[in-house]
């Protein structure tokens, strides 16, 4: 007999507080859900999985999680009804007629391991149903209203998670009894333990999350990148420009009033540049030069914003994340302190970041060199980027 999973995704995230169902919110570059369904292509023991979504996603959820998405064991995706119970009862329908074990499992649990739904799995073929659980570590009180009534013995106290897993006739009557008895259960096990059969308990992972909220959604970004061996690095930019007349001065995406502007094959943005070469070479993918040359005429004229948005865009296809920018303008003239404030602005923007991860300082170089003597202008840059 097979093992089928019954994927529930039909939820509306009300506590989320987005108009994005819970299950498709971005985690790390792929929909929560994703990362659910990968947990269950990985495991040996899951032989088929039925999806179940809201009636208005099934068409988008077989398109993006069906097996021409790299999901191959998902065989039926189908509606869900009204309650989480309603929505397990459709899933039960649909699977095969060969499924010895079924497996219920929180589209919005995405860091469940294989080997923990395996570890289910097996003990529900041995007892007929077993749950992944973790031991309450908190001191639990019963309360009425806002007086505290009693405190209950936490070490008889267990808070449960999914996979659940059942033999197909125990859940099935287990569904049809509570549904005679008009009964509805906050999971499956309630409603298997209203028959007086036994579930037994495998040991979980507090990382077993479901995101629900958006504190979750953040833990579980956090957990991920621990998991993928996030590394942290720095990258360093240095660019110099000189200064000539005819040409606007541009630096942060910001137009600067001065008699002359910086010479270069894009606006010369010498601040936009530093700061572009610092986040490559976090990422170790070259520099300007390489990314975007001086010898192709597309660059011409260029707004180094517009360059700084690639990268960007390099940054997100990449799972990385640009943590900290901080960058320095070397001029003598004019005084660039007045419109910092904008440059970072602009830059944050361009990079989708918030405007608290970039700083930018200004200073001169006291008469001295190139700078102080008004030839041209100087700029660096560090960047802290975080990489998977």
């Amino acid at each position: 007999m097979r093992v089928y999973a019954i994927i529930l995704a039909a939820g509306s995230g009300r506590r989320m507080g987005t108009e994005v169902p819970k299950q498709f919110l971005d985690l790390l570059g792929k929909p929560v859900l994703a990362h659910t369904l990968q947990a269950f292509e990985e495991a040996d023991c899951i032989d088929a999985v039925v999806l179940v979504t809201a009636s208005g996603q099934v068409d988008v959820c077989r398109e993006q999680f069906g097996p021409d998405a790299g999901f191959g064991k998902v065989v039926r995706v189908v509606a869900g009804g009204i309650e989480r119970q309603d929505s397990v009862a459709e899933g039960l329908a649909a699977i095969g007629a060969d499924a010895g074990v079924v497996a219920i499992h929180d589209g919005a649990r995405p860091l469940v391991r294989p080997k923990e739904i395996e570890a289910v799995v097996e003990a529900a073929r041995k007892t007929g149903a077993a749950v992944l659980g973790t031991q309450v570590t908190d001191t639990v009180k019963v309360v009425n209203g806002a007086q505290l009534k009693k405190t209950l013995d936490r070490s008889r106290l267990w808070a449960v998670q999914t996979p659940q897993a059942f033999r197909v006739e125990v859940i099935r009557r287990a569904h049809e009894a509570a549904k005679a008895d008009g009964f509805l259960g906050t999971d499956d096990t309630a409603l298997v333990e209203r028959l007086g059969e036994t579930v037994s308990v495998v040991p979980g992972r507090r990382d077993n999350v479901k995101v629900t909220t958006p504190e979750d959604l953040a833990a579980a970004e956090d957990l991920l990148r621990r998991r993928a061996g996030v590394s942290l690095r720095i990258g360093q930019g240095y660019d110099v420009h000189q200064l000539v007349e005819g040409r606007l001065l541009i630096l942060g995406g910001v137009t600067v009033p001065f008699e002359k502007g910086l010479l270069g094959h894009s606006d010369a943005d010498v601040l936009s540049h530093v700061v572009i070469d610092a986040i490559l070479g976090g990422l170790g993918a070259g520099d300007i030069g390489q990314r975007f040359p001086d010898t192709d005429p597309d660059y011409k004229g260029i707004s180094s914003l517009v360059l700084l948005e690639r990268v960007a865009e390099l940054v997100r296809d990449t799972h990385a994340e640009v943590l900290n920018v901080d960058a320095t303008v070397m001029a003598q003239r004019p005084k660039l302190a007045p419109h910092i404030p904008e440059m970072r602005e602009r830059m944050a923007e361009a990079l989708g970041i918030s405007v608290d991860r970039i700083s930018v300082k200004a200073t001169t170089t006291e008469g001295l060199g190139f700078v102080g003597t008004g030839e041209g202008m100087a700029a660096q840059a560090v960047a802290l980027v975080q990489v998977l």
